[in-house]
């Protein structure tokens, strides 16, 4: 297999990839940006292409952006390289038997749906839905294991038309603890207690979408179980929304219970709901897709005293402003710039009254990175600041890092190359996107540490409404144009049936 040196240049990333002596340039997305060339900047092209690019769609191109040198450099043009690109898109017989079974099931996934949004359950606590999910994959034929990593569900189902590798499918089922605002009939009023706390429960992440979507694709590939290759393994996950106090739970101790042995995956699959895309696009990213995130506390203790008299005292407070404002300089002067990184003090607490100098300040904030050795320098020096700055106050800093952040989730560049004609086919003229990496984290990271994965996202935003200004996952406003569901729905079939080799033979 080539090695792939990333790399950023022009309106698309670039991959140089080494074969023997040879250094080739190629784009990310390579379909997608075939056909930018030929669909976008081959106005004249003739029907036959035409109809081809209408069926894999690439990022949009400006019409004023020349084709880029590194297509030459291949030694074959963008006319070989469409070529090529359109001979990995092409449809198939069982595309077509895949994509009538997904419309049938519409109206089920939707009402699925709309009763756990109307039901939603918190990180562990999704004891209901996980009972519809086991339920329903039990009556089509899996094999189902209950209750791993507290609630959730891990089903197998054999293909029966010969051997292939084993494609796991990631649902996350948990709901957050947020106050819907958006007027549904089947809209959230649900209660529950967080972290001792009673507080109001909402789908504002599409988990919800997420699990009846898996839940159709479960259905349909057992309807067409003796057209399959391999081995599909369904992972519905509890908790990936975090657990209070430093729990583990969620992906990590799923794959600490088994859910990625017996059999062991060769690739994982995941979609999210985004309201940063339109309903009906697809979106993928190639390498780190979304942040690593870590959550951090930071203590600072000094000497109470009177308010009218500080010199009595050490000022927690006036050294806890002064760790904020030194932790901004991590990113802003010493790293790379282009490499960006998020640092986010989040809450600050102290004192009780105005004429009183307290004896503590406490500050909580969140760590957001796309490279491991960043996260770890960055959290080195976090802790180190606030010791030293604190110290040099004549204060004290205790900085403690929750035990349950999550990676950087990155999508395997051979694997998302290879699979985006696949998606490219689902969403059709216009809407499939090279879309830019997110500071979103997400625990699916820890599934793709284990196999390489291909995670890509789901618009749901209504037509005629701004993407940039639709309400973002995680608000009370999340809202869902449920026409979204069935390209994540063909998605996920196609990706299957690719991979597998099945869709080949039929």
């Amino acid at each position: 297999m080539p090695f792939l040196a990333r790399g950023r240049t022009g309106p698309f990333a670039a991959e140089a990839v080494t074969t023997g002596d040879t250094r080739l340039h190629v784009r990310h997305g390579l379909v997608a940006a075939c056909l930018c060339c030929a669909a976008g900047l081959f106005g004249d092209a003739p029907r036959e292409l035409s109809t081809i690019a209408s069926n894999v769609t690439p990022p949009r191109l400006s019409r004023s952006v020349a084709p880029d040198p590194a297509f030459d450099s291949l030694g074959i043009g963008t006319a070989g390289l469409l070529a090529m690109a359109m001979a990995s898109a092409t449809a198939r017989p069982l595309h077509a038997r895949l994509d009538a079974a997904a419309q049938a099931i519409e109206p089920k996934m939707i009402g699925w749906r709309r009763d756990f949004h109307e039901n939603p359950e918190l990180g562990n606590q999704e004891v209901r839905t996980a009972g519809v999910v086991a339920r329903h994959l039990r009556a089509l034929g899996y094999d189902v294991r209950e209750n791993v990593a507290v609630t959730g569900v891990v089903a197998t189902l054999r293909g029966g038309a010969g051997p292939g590798p084993v494609v796991a499918l990631r649902a996350d089922m948990d709901a957050l603890p947020v106050a819907e605002e958006v007027d549904l009939p089947f809209a959230s009023r649900a209660r529950a207690i967080w972290d001792g706390v009673d507080v109001p429960v909402m789908h504002a992440c599409g988990h919800d979408a997420h699990t009846a979507i898996l839940m159709a694709a479960a259905e349909v590939f057992a309807g067409m179980r003796d057209e399959l290759r391999g081995t599909i393994k369904l992972l519905f996950q509890p908790a990936e929304e975090n657990l209070p106090n430093g729990e583990i739970g969620g992906a990590r101790r799923m794959i600490a219970e088994g859910a990625f042995a017996d059999p062991k995956p060769d690739v994982v699959f995941g979609l999210h709901l985004v309201t940063f895309l339109p309903a009906g696009t697809l979106g993928y990213c190639l390498g780190p897709s979304h942040a690593s995130a870590d959550t951090f506390h930071i203590t600072v203790r000094g000497r109470q005293t009177h308010g009218a008299m500080p010199w009595r005292g050490v000022d927690p407070i006036v050294i806890g402003a002064q760790v904020v404002s030194a932790l901004q300089t991590i990113q802003s002067r010493q790293l790379d710039v282009n490499d960006p990184s998020v640092l986010t003090i989040g809450t600050f607490h102290a004192g009780l009254r105005a004429n009183i100098i307290p004896e503590r300040a406490e500050m909580t904030g969140t760590l957001r990175t796309y490279d491991d050795d960043r996260r770890a320098y960055m959290q080195r020096r976090v802790i180190e600041i606030a010791e030293n700055v604190a110290r040099g106050m004549d204060g004290t800093a205790e900085v403690h890092w929750e035990p349950n952040g999550y990676p950087v989730t990155s999508n395997d560049p051979a694997l998302t190359e290879r699979m985006v004609p696949s998606l490219a086919r689902v969403a059709g003229a216009a809407r499939l996107q090279l879309s830019q990496r997110s500071m979103a984290a997400e625990d699916f990271s820890y599934f793709a540490r284990e196999a390489p994965a291909l995670f890509f996202w789901v618009g749901v935003t209504p037509p005629g409404d701004d993407p940039r200004t639709a309400p973002t996952n995680h608000s009370p406003r999340f809202y869902v144009d449920e026409t979204g569901l069935l390209p994540g729905l063909r998605g996920t079939l196609h990706l299957v049936a690719d991979f597998t080799g099945s869709s080949r033979a039929a």
